[in-house]
């Protein structure tokens, strides 16, 4: 049986501290049929030069790189329109995977015959794993009132990300919320892994430096939904 090809997608802006820890992650996972894409997105630190060094020893690695910063919603649609993988993973920059990661979420999409799936993680330097397991929510109703997956373990079929569209480029924060969000529209499930398979580095990353913007972007999409979910139940038929 030929293995499936994981087009790993990776946008990373100023990361010189934490890029080396995790380009090898992924380059240390004990499932090796991958190309790892990476765009650097106008970076003014060494985090390109890094980036070179890894692709001359691995030729698995491709690299990208933004004359200028267009922020990591179009930097990770340009590296789909270049993956040419049969399964889209994610890896952010500051993080790390743990080194079974990928052979774990593959074979359970192949076990369950699911399309996506994300995992659990760990937060660097405590004790604590996100998200917190409760099996009396469904995913799809969490999303009402949080996020509740980690963008950086995503891993889904290509199919499906072509269907959906990508990520949709109105979004420059919560870019991962509404990906999730046209999934389901799509009718695809998202399952969770109990499993913890990700280190998750809070320190200055995207979601902690625009903890705020991305609120805002949630709080207008929720009243969307109930503006749609009122209009669909209340207003009377004529």
């Amino acid at each position: 049986m030929t293995k499936k090809l994981i087009s790993v997608l990776m946008s990373t802006l100023n990361s010189e501290k934490t890029i080396d820890e995790s380009i090898n992650s992924i380059l240390s996972q004990d499932y090796g049929n991958f190309e790892f894409l990476i765009v650097d997105d106008g970076s003014t630190d060494q985090t390109f030069n890094i980036i070179e060094k890894y692709a001359k020893r691995d030729k698995r690695i491709k690299i990208f790189n933004n004359s200028r910063n267009i922020g990591l919603t179009k930097s990770l649609n340009k590296l789909l329109d270049k993956a040419k993988g049969d399964v889209i993973a994610r890896q952010d920059a500051d993080d790390i995977s743990f080194h079974n990661r990928f052979s774990f979420q593959l074979d359970y999409l192949n076990d369950t015959g699911l399309k996506i799936v994300t995992t659990r993680a760990t937060i660097r330097d405590t004790y604590k794993k996100i998200p917190k397991y409760s099996h009396f929510f469904p995913n799809k109703l969490m999303m009402r009132y949080k996020n509740p997956f980690i963008h950086g373990t995503l891993m889904m079929d290509n199919s499906v990300m072509k269907t959906v569209g990508g990520y949709d480029e109105n979004f420059y924060y919560a870019q991962d919320y509404k990906l999730y969000k046209d999934c389901y529209e799509a009718g695809y499930r998202i399952s969770i892994l109990n499993k913890v398979l990700y280190e998750l580095n809070m320190e200055n990353n995207i979601s902690s430096k625009n903890k705020k913007e991305q609120n805002i972007t949630l709080i207008v999409q929720e009243k969307i939904l109930f503006h749609n979910f009122y209009f669909i139940f209340y207003t009377p038929i004529n």
